[in-house]
């Protein structure tokens, strides 16, 4: 295959997401209620003001902190696992590919570069969700009509609004490793997934309608 097809390829399909994600970030600015990213952060923030008005909910606010802690537990560990697996059959390889300086060999090299770094990336968006979903659980235990409670409530939102938007991210991303999997296979299948990847991204940043009965 030609080498520069296979950059323009290559380089299209990240152009492709890079759009994509400037345009969710454009919507979400000015009609936060279109996109899930933005109308679950505003849900996020509501939660923890309900959940600080009720006492005796501690318990409950407790529980659905650790089941989202558990969600970026495991997004954490798969990550990590995939970084581990893609180190071991390309890292070796890597240096020799970016010391060859061959337009085909370089651009797999690249590929394989990315990939490695995205998979990394997630774990460390999903580590940060961690982080934060643990802090959050520290404060929303403590007794709702506590005077210390109502002192960190701005803080948990904050760390409830963090850990949501870091494990979304890693999610994201994990997801992202699709096109570059499909690119170090072969450049040409590289677009065909990313367009596949943005149909189902689509679908995946449309907030919740509630059902009216």
């Amino acid at each position: 295959m030609n080498s520069l097809l296979a950059w323009i390829l290559v380089m299209g399909s990240l152009a492709l997401l890079a759009v994509y994600e400037g345009r969710v970030y454009w919507i979400g600015q000015r009609y936060p209620a279109r996109t899930a990213r933005y109308a679950n952060a505003r849900l996020r923030t509501q939660w923890v003001g309900a959940m600080s008005a009720q006492p005796g909910f501690e318990i409950v606010a407790v529980q659905a902190l650790r089941n989202t802690l558990m969600s970026a537990t495991i997004s954490a560990s798969t990550a990590a696992l995939a970084v581990m697996g893609s180190v071991t059959l390309a890292g070796s390889s890597l240096a020799g590919r970016f010391n060859v300086g061959a337009p085909d060999e370089l651009l797999h090299a690249v590929l394989q570069a990315m990939l490695v770094m995205t998979l990394f990336a997630s774990y460390v968006c999903s580590a940060m969700a961690m982080r934060h979903y643990g802090h959050a659980s520290f404060i929303m235990s403590m007794p709702a009509a506590s005077p210390e409670r109502a002192a960190f409530t701005p803080a948990a939102v904050t760390h409830v609004l963090r850990g949501g938007l870091m494990y979304s991210w890693g999610l994201r991303l994990f997801l992202m490793v699709a096109p570059l999997v499909a690119g170090i296979v072969h450049p040409m299948a590289m677009p065909v997934v990313t367009v596949l990847l943005l149909v189902a991204l689509h679908f995946f940043d449309q907030p919740a309608t509630p059902v009216v009965a």
